[in-house]
């Protein structure tokens, strides 16, 4: 069994708040019976782009758990490189790969510098063209981004989600190896069809955007009262995909009550 967590949307700006929820998220996640074998950060990492923010966020998600963030349209690329990376300036995408046991798992940058909304590029489908060629032929894969490829019903999301996406949808249908797609953005659990596989979006550990059955724009947009929460995807021995949204408590007891 593989276990892979999915964190979302931090936006570490400097207050304490968000960043007191990750450092939970994260402390919950550590401690687990069974830990995860990677945590992924879909995108959204800090809510400006500053420096300052990456600094920040380093330090909370510092772990004994591999780490493997993706930016989203809150972040900067090149603030990213350098302060949360550590590698050189760049404003090109930042796309990574890694093997988790069997896994494979593309992280595709969707942010477009300047836009709310996202795409991929040629360069990234590019890329993904030689991780997907690079990938063992009988190994499962997960592809990761930050902008959902569909419409949720959401009076926010819904206008700022990926372009094109009939592209990546005949890619994800055309290869049998790819167990799903994992995304953030819309600060709400969702799960929905994508290519013919499962389309997973991870909750906020910041906040919640609700649907359009409960928002009337321009009033109410974020609630900001619920725990934090997390995604768990579970890859077993059969290569079936099984996905857990699990809220953290900010308080209280974890785990078993006494007698």
């Amino acid at each position: 069994m593989i276990l892979v967590a999915q964190v979302s949307d931090t936006h570490f700006d400097l207050g304490t708040r968000n960043a007191e929820r990750v450092e939970r998220v994260m402390t919950f996640l550590a401690d687990l019976r069974r830990k995860p074998d990677a945590i992924l950060v879909t995108g959204d990492i800090t809510d400006s782009g500053k420096a300052e923010q990456y600094a920040e966020a380093r330090v909370a998600l510092v772990s004994d758990i591999p780490v493997y963030p993706l930016p989203g349209n809150h972040d900067d690329r090149a603030n990213f490189r350098t302060a949360l990376l550590g590698e050189p300036a760049a404003t090109t995408p930042i796309n990574n790969a890694h093997r988790i046991g069997e896994l494979t798992v593309a992280l595709l940058d969707s942010s477009v510098p300047g836009e709310a909304g996202g795409a991929l590029s040629e360069e990234t489908y590019d890329w993904l063209a030689r991780v997907l060629a690079d990938a063992p032929a009988d190994g499962p894969i997960l592809l990761a981004m930050h902008h959902p490829p569909v419409h949720l019903h959401s009076p926010i999301i819904d206008g700022i989600t990926l372009a094109d996406p009939e592209r990546l949808a005949a890619l994800v249908a055309g290869d049998e190896r790819i167990l799903g797609v994992l995304t953030g953005h819309a600060h709400s659990a969702a799960t929905t069809t994508f290519g013919g596989r499962p389309l997973l979006v991870a909750p906020s550990t910041a906040s919640v955007l609700g649907g359009e059955w409960e928002l009337e724009l321009p009033h109410h947009v974020m609630d900001y009262a619920p725990d934090p929460a997390v995604a768990l995807h579970v890859i077993d021995e059969n290569h079936n995909l099984t996905t857990h949204f699990r809220p953290v408590p900010m308080g209280g007891y974890l785990g078993v009550q006494p007698d």
